[in-house]
């Protein structure tokens, strides 16, 4: 699939602030995703982007051509995504381990889909600030 930077950004970031929210000490706190991704240090953030990246990005580019209309986001089926994952992930893990691996980083990619922002119409007239 052919995402732009801009989505595949989008798409990244929002995977990790999902997972940052799901953790122990910040569903405690009762803080939000975005509130918890803000309070973490510019480094401490690269480093969950680079890891969720390292598992998220190959798929999304692997991922089929689809038609997208504008307006509305890339869909895929939940198969789509796991036989794309299932091709990606290593044959050297022991049975349950790659099947662990599989539907977790197949529910990481769906979350990423899910963040993806709805595409523009490449033909559309975008009024400048400037007019």
């Amino acid at each position: 699939m052919r995402f732009s930077e801009h989505e595949l950004t989008a798409a990244l970031t929002g995977a990790a602030k999902t997972v940052v929210a799901s953790r122990k000490d910040v569903r405690k706190s009762g803080v939000g995703a975005d509130e918890a991704w803000e309070a973490m240090g510019r480094y401490e953030r690269f480093q969950v982007l680079d890891a969720l990246g390292r598992q998220i990005l190959p798929v999304l580019v692997a991922l089929p051509d689809v038609e997208v209309a504008p307006g509305t986001r890339p869909s895929y089926s939940v198969r789509q995504v796991q036989e794309t994952v299932a091709g990606l992930v290593e044959e050297e893990l022991g049975r349950l381990r790659r099947a662990v691996v599989i539907k977790a980083r197949t529910a990481l990619v769906q979350t990423a889909l899910a963040h993806v922002p709805p595409r523009r119409d490449p033909d559309a007239l975008i009024p400048s600030d400037d007019a």
